[in-house]
């Protein structure tokens, strides 16, 4: 098979991002320009300026990528694209501008699910992995446990009933304090507290097992933190962030762990934003090798949104002979799976 240069386009929420792949792994450029440093004055991103600025910046992102892999678009044979989940407007300008440019260079164009992407971060750094295996995708606002099959082929064993592990961690991260975005703050201030301080609680949901619930932990801190107010009594921000961190931990690695107990997977692999916490990462890794299951995980850069991730996963697809029309649209609520 003839080497295959993907070019790949994401924009579901507030990065804007464009990465040339080569055959599905060997990543040529990594172009990702982060917002952070806006919505961070709101506490959260803000849909209609994420749309605005990723309108600003997606030509100057695209450019770049193929420069720095030292190609042109000529040279380019498909293009990927995030297309769901994600925020309407912000993943309405990353596939207009896809299909536009597919259109103008008569590409293939392949619409690409944003959790999809995250689950083939894997493969970029672990050129071996391949289906079937289990994998975690944690992030803002997803939190999946998912037996991948084959490549494209998806069985969701799990989900949160409510809010995603990162979505968890921004709002408890603004409540004591710390802003955001609150996961790498929470990660980092939790060096210096004591998991133990605060008895937060592990949800488990009884109709299946795999599923997740994080509103009642994020309800507890708040309930301690208001308690304690109103004693008149102060609280430890670094003891508060290692407790919840702690909690959320112990929920992921518990069901993650019950998984491998009923699928015997070879290998479990995790992605997503939250999938760069540091605690999370140690903790599943000693947990996978006490359960001698090989455990996968990638570099910091490839959980957080990138492109990268979706040139890879528009290369699988591609290559399965799944590509889209000029009807492809934006679909917020897309499920994995779902085409």
């Amino acid at each position: 098979m003839k080497d295959l240069f993907v070019l790949g386009i994401e924009s579901s929420c507030d990065e804007t991002a464009a990465s040339v792949v080569l055959n599905g792994h060997k990543v040529l450029s990594n172009v990702i320009s982060s917002q952070i440093d806006i919505h961070t004055l709101y506490g959260g991103v803000v849909p209609e300026i994420a749309s605005r600025k990723h309108m600003e910046r997606i030509d100057r992102v695209v450019k770049k990528a193929l420069a720095d892999a030292g190609m042109s678009a000529d040279d380019i044979d498909v293009i990927a694209v995030t297309y769901g989940p994600g925020l309407v407007g912000a993943l309405l300008v990353g596939v207009s501008y896809a299909k536009s440019y597919a259109w103008a260079y008569d590409k293939p164009l392949v619409g690409v699910h944003h959790i999809e992407g995250h689950i083939c971060a894997n493969y970029i750094e672990h050129e071996d992995l391949k289906p079937p295996f289990l994998s975690l995708v944690v992030s803002g606002g997803h939190t999946h446990l998912v037996n991948v099959a084959d490549y494209g082929k998806y069985e969701i064993l799990g989900r949160t009933r409510d809010d995603a592990a990162g979505e968890a961690f921004d709002k408890v991260a603004r409540v004591i304090g710390l802003g955001y975005p609150g996961g790498p703050k929470i990660d980092k201030v939790s060096y210096d507290g004591d998991p133990t301080a605060y008895a937060f609680p592990r949800a488990k949901i009884s109709e299946n097992e795999y599923d997740f619930s994080f509103s009642g932990l994020k309800s507890a801190v708040l309930n301690e933190l208001n308690a304690l107010q109103m004693k008149g009594l102060s609280y430890v921000q670094a003891d508060v962030a290692a407790s919840f961190q702690q909690a959320v931990v112990d929920v992921l690695v518990t069901h993650s762990m019950a998984a491998i107990d009923e699928y015997k997977p070879e290998c479990f692999a995790i992605a997503g934003g939250v999938a760069s916490n540091t605690h999370l990462r140690k903790a599943m890794e000693e947990a996978c090798a006490q359960k001698g299951v090989r455990f996968c995980m990638p570099s910091p850069i490839y959980c957080t949104d990138n492109a990268a991730m979706i040139a890879v996963a528009g290369y699988h697809e591609y290559i399965a002979g799944n590509t889209s029309g000029w009807d492809l649209n934006a679909v917020p609520a897309l499920k994995l799976g779902q085409r």
